[in-house]
């Protein structure tokens, strides 16, 4: 009888040796440094946006300009030359013409065909005009913000007027404060009050005639003083009673007696001229 061949047994497999972790020595209270460099490889695109491209310069130069002509530091109908404005905002000139179109559209640059863009004129027509539509939006806006606002929108129009009356405190008292700081804080405290409206299209509306209005404020440069800060007083008691009414006839006194000494200081300016 053959004898039969001798099976060997199977080897057991060896356990996986752990893994060593090594840790990286870091210096205490710094976080760890970045090594290498952040330049994609040839023939790879970087998910690192670059600093800066030419989307983000059009949009700082559009937001540049803009500020400068609500802010009235481009001066009503000055022209706005492309060559001397590429230089000032740091763009090129089809950039220029793209925000100038864009800001014609919604009615703070004047296109005029081959004659180029220059900024809007003034006048007390026009100022009427623009206040009738800030007084329309901001009385429905707060009828329906005072039906809505909870207590954490009671906290904003409180914190909003705080500021405010701090600003025009000082202000009466003959202290000095930038009218862009002032107006800043003026406008926080409206918007604080219809915040609660619940309509995002209204909010957006009211935003860029606010932005006109806010021309012709910076351009008369009036202050009505103690005035005023008592109509934001009671603007402000009537929005934690929810006293709408109250609120618009308030709002609509506020808003017509600034217009009146704003048409009067517009208009003894065009008789100057």
């Amino acid at each position: 009888m053959s004898e039969q061949p001798k099976t060997r047994p199977a080897r057991r497999p060896r356990p996986a040796r752990a893994a060593r972790v090594v840790p990286v020595p870091r210096a205490a209270g710094r976080p760890a440094e970045v090594t290498g460099s952040l330049e994609p490889e040839r023939g790879t695109r970087s998910c690192v946006a670059p600093a800066r491209t030419e989307a983000t310069i059009g949009e700082l130069a559009y937001r540049r300009v803009r500020s400068d002509i609500v802010m009235a530091r481009l001066a009503p109908g000055h022209r706005l030359q492309l060559d001397r404005m590429r230089q000032a905002y740091g763009t090129s000139v089809g950039t220029l013409r793209e925000l100038f179109s864009r800001l014609a559209s919604e009615g703070l640059v004047i296109a005029e065909g081959s004659r180029g863009f220059q900024v809007p004129s003034v006048s007390s027509a026009d100022l009427r005009e623009i206040a009738s539509m800030r007084q329309l939006l901001e009385c429905h806006g707060i009828r329906e913000s005072f039906a809505r606002g909870d207590i954490e929108w009671e906290g904003r129009v409180v914190a909003a007027h705080h500021i405010l009356a701090r600003v025009e405190a000082s202000m009466a008292a003959g202290e000095t404060c930038p009218p862009e700081t002032w107006r800043q804080y003026d406008w926080a405290f409206h918007r604080a009050l219809m915040s609660a409206c619940g309509s995002r299209v209204l909010m957006d509306t009211y935003a860029s005639i606010c932005d006109k209005y806010l021309r012709y404020q910076m351009i008369a440069a009036v202050f009505r003083g103690q005035v005023a800060a008592d109509e934001h007083r009671v603007l402000l008691e009537a929005a934690l009673a929810r006293d709408w009414q109250r609120a618009q006839r308030t709002l609509t006194t506020h808003i017509d007696d600034c217009v009146v000494q704003m048409a009067s200081a517009i208009d003894s300016a065009g008789a100057g001229d």
